[in-house]
């Protein structure tokens, strides 16, 4: 059994969803693991990960627009705006999304459906860096 470990920092512009299913390709691909199990890890509380539909872009605004109504920024809603007004409600997003993805691994390629990419999904309205580990343990 070997596994292997590695932060993907994804950069952000603004609140969305961003595909990283080519960089999660690319390190399964590198390890030459043939079979095996691939868990992914935001490391944030104000973004998340999702497998999500890849081919028609509608569907990731529609998300997108979806999540700012179940979780607006609303200064008289929420009592936590400690980094500003996006901050509440881009933990409640967190909350009812995903910190941690796992991807079976067979022949040495992640086992994604045809329309199906790997996002990390920005609940801020800033830029930032966000770290992503991936840990791929198999043989």
């Amino acid at each position: 059994m070997r596994q292997a470990i590695h932060h993907l920092h994804v950069s952000t512009r603004t609140r969305g969803l961003v595909e990283i299913s080519a960089q999660v390709r690319a390190f399964v691909r590198e390890q030459r693991i043939a079979t095996g199990l691939l868990t992914l890890f935001c490391r944030h509380t104000s973004a998340s990960l999702l497998i999500q539909e890849n081919a028609d872009p509608s569907v990731r605004r529609d998300l997108e627009r979806y999540f700012e109504t179940i979780a607006p920024e609303d200064p008289q809603r929420y009592e936590h705006d400690t980094e500003g007004p996006d901050d509440m409600p881009a933990h409640l997003r967190t909350a009812l999304t995903h910190t941690q993805l796992s991807i079976p691994v067979e022949h040495g390629h992640p086992v994604l459906g045809t329309w199906q990419g790997v996002y990390l999904f920005e609940h801020r309205s800033e830029a930032h860096t966000r770290d992503v580990v991936l840990h791929l343990i198999g043989e």
